[in-house]
C-alpha cells in the first residue's frame, strides 16, 4: 500500500527549534550564514505584505521571499488583514516552492496593525479566521463558496484530491471540481464525493462567523500555520482556542501580549494551559514557544519545564550565526546535507540538555563564547553577503544593526564599532578591521 505523502512538520525531531521571522534581520543574507554555521529545524522569512506581493511592486518584495536549498525546510510569513489578498499570495508563496506558509497574526508595529494585520486581528476573530481560510484555498486545497450558517458548499479541487491519493479521473463528472452542499454541525465529517470520499471536518458554524473546512488526512503538504500572541491588551486562551479549532499543523505563540510588546519577561508559566487546550482540541497540531529563549540549551529546558513541541529563537539569534549549530551534532538529529529532509516515520529520541552541550562523541560542541577573530571574520563574510544579494535594493544601514551584536564583549570592541557605523560599503567595513586585525596583533 503506498504510504500517503507527509508535510515536514510531521518529520521534525522532538523538540525541534525554529528561527524567528524578524523584518530586516532574518533576511536571505543572515540565513545563508546560519544555514553555514549551524541550521536550525526551520528556518523562517522576513514577514512579507500579502497586499504587496499581489501588487505593482511586487518585484521588490520578491527579493524578501529569496531563498536557496540549504534552508530547508523554510517557511514563508506573510501578513495582512485582507483575505483575497492573501489567497493570491499564498498561491505565490507555494509557486516558489517554500515548504509551507505561516500567517502572522501577532505582529505589534503599528504599520502592520494599521493595514488590518499582524496582532490587530486578535480583536478580529472572524476576520482572522476569513484570513487563514483564504490562505488555505490559496495553496489549492478547499474552495469554500458559500459561507452561511450551518451550511457548507465546498470545492475541492481535483489536483488536490489526487495528492491525497484519490483517483481524480473518479470525479470527471465534476468538472474539474468536487462539490457538496449539506447542512453541518460544528465537528461533523463532509464526504465529497466518489466510492473513496475526500473527507473534511466542519470547524465553524456560528452564526455570523466564516465556516471553515479542514481537509482530514495529508491535505496539508502544503501547510499552512499561525505565528500569535496570548492575547491584545491581557491573556485570551479563547483566542488560542479558536486557532486551535482550525486543527492547524503548527502554531507559534509568543508568550507575551500585544500590550506588552517585549517589555516583560515571556510567560512560559501559561505554556502547560495552551498544551492542555491542544490536547483536547487539536492533539495533531505542535505548539511552539517563543519569547527570551537565548539558546538550544535555554530552550530545552524551557521545553521541558512548561511544555510544548518546540521552540523559536529571535533575539538571542543576534551576531550568533552559529547559535544552532548543536542541533547538527545531536546523536538523534539527521542528516541534512545540500538541504534534503529526512522524511522517516521512525519516532524520535527526545533531545536533552545534555545534546545541547555534547555532540555524538559526548565531546562538548557548544561554543557560545566566540573569539574577537571569528566575530570579525563571520561580521565580513555576512557584509560582504548582504552587499551581494542587497546592493541598490536595501541601505547598508540595514547591515548596521548587526554591528553591535557581532562586535561586544571585548576591550576594544566600542571604538571599532563606532568606526564601522561610519561605513557605507562592504570595502570600507573590511578596511577597518583588517587594520583593527593588525593592530591587536602586534
Amino acid at each position: 500500500m503506498k504510504s500517503k505523502p507527509q508535510n515536514f512538520w510531521s518529520t521534525l525531531p522532538k523538540p525541534f527549534f525554529t528561527l524567528a521571522p524578524m523584518a530586516n534581520v532574518t533576511d536571505y543574507a543572515f540565513r545563508s550564514m546560519i544555514a553555514k554555521y549551524g541550521r536550525p529545524d526551520v528556518m523562517w522569512t522576513e514577514f512579507v505584505s500579502a497586499d504587496g506581493l499581489i501588487s505593482a511592486g511586487q518585484k521588490k518584495l520578491l527579493i524578501d521571499l529569496k531563498f536557496s536549498k540549504n534552508e530547508k525546510p523554510i517557511v514563508a510569513q506573510l501578513f495582512t488583514g485582507h483575505p483575497e489578498a492573501m489567497k493570491k499570495a499564498a498561491a505565490i508563496v507555494k509557486k516558489l516552492k517554500f515548504d509551507g506558509l505561516d500567517i502572522n497574526l501577532g505582529c505589534p508595529d503599528r504599520a502592520v496593525e494599521k493595514q488590518g494585520g499582524g496582532a490587530a486581528l486578535i480583536k478580529n476573530q472572524k476576520l482572522a479566521i476569513e484570513i487563514i481560510q483564504a490562505a488555505r484555498e490559496g495553496v489549492g486545497h478547499i474552495q469554500i463558496i458559500d459561507r452561511n450558517e450551518g451550511v457548507c458548499m465546498i470545492k475541492a479541487h481535483r489536483k488536490s484530491v489526487a495528492e491525497e491519493g484519490h483517483a481524480s479521473s473518479r470525479f470527471s463528472r465534476y468538472d474539474q471540481n468536487l462539490v457538496t452542499t449539506r447542512k453541518m454541525q460544528k465537528g461533523d465529517v463532509a464526504p465529497i464525493g466518489g466510492k473513496k470520499p475526500l473527507n473534511g471536518i466542519f470547524v465553524n458554524s456560528t452564526k455570523g462567523a466564516p465556516a471553515s473546512l479542514h481537509l482530514t488526512g495529508n491535505e496539508n503538504n502544503f501547510p499552512v500555520s499561525v505565528k500569535t500572541r496570548i492575547g491584545y491588551n491581557k491573556l485570551d486562551l479563547e483566542w488560542i482556542r479558536a486557532l486551535l479549532e482550525l486543527r492547524l499543523p503548527a502554531l507559534t505563540v509568543h508568550l507575551r501580549t500585544r500590550k506588552e510588546m517585549s517589555d516583560v519577561p515571556a510567560h512560559w508559566e501559561i505554556m502547560p494551559e495552551i498544551i492542555k487546550l491542544r490536547d483536547s482540541i487539536s492533539p495533531e497540531t505542535l505548539i511552539i514557544g517563543n519569547g527570551d529563549v537565548e539558546s538550544v540549551e535555554d530552550g530545552l529546558i524551557k521545553l521541558k519545564k512548561y511544555g510544548g513541541d518546540g521552540a523559536m529563537i529571535g533575539r538571542g539569534i543576534f551576531g550568533k550565526p552559529w547559535l544552532f549549530e548543536t542541533l547538527r551534532h545531536s546523536p538523534n538529529h539527521s542528516s541534512r546535507s545540500n538541504g534534503s529532509m529526512c522524511h522517516s516515520r521512525k519516532p524520535r529520541r527526545s533531545r536533552s540538555v545534555a545534546e545541547a552541550k555534547a555532540g555524538a562523541s559526548g565531546n562538548p560542541v557548544f561554543k557560545e563564547d566566540r573569539s574577537p577573530e571569528d566575530r570579525l571574520k563571520a561580521l565580513l563574510e555576512h557584509t560582504k553577503l548582504f552587499e551581494k544579494t542587497y546592493k541598490n535594493i536595501k541601505n547598508f544601514d540595514v547591515m548596521k544593526k548587526h554591528f553591535k551584536a557581532y562586535v561586544s564583549g571585548w576591550d576594544g570592541a566600542k571604538e571599532l564599532r563606532v568606526k564601522l557605523m561610519g561605513t557605507h560599503q562592504f570595502k570600507e567595513v573590511k578596511k577597518e578591521i583588517m587594520d583593527y586585525l593588525k593592530v591587536e596583533k602586534k
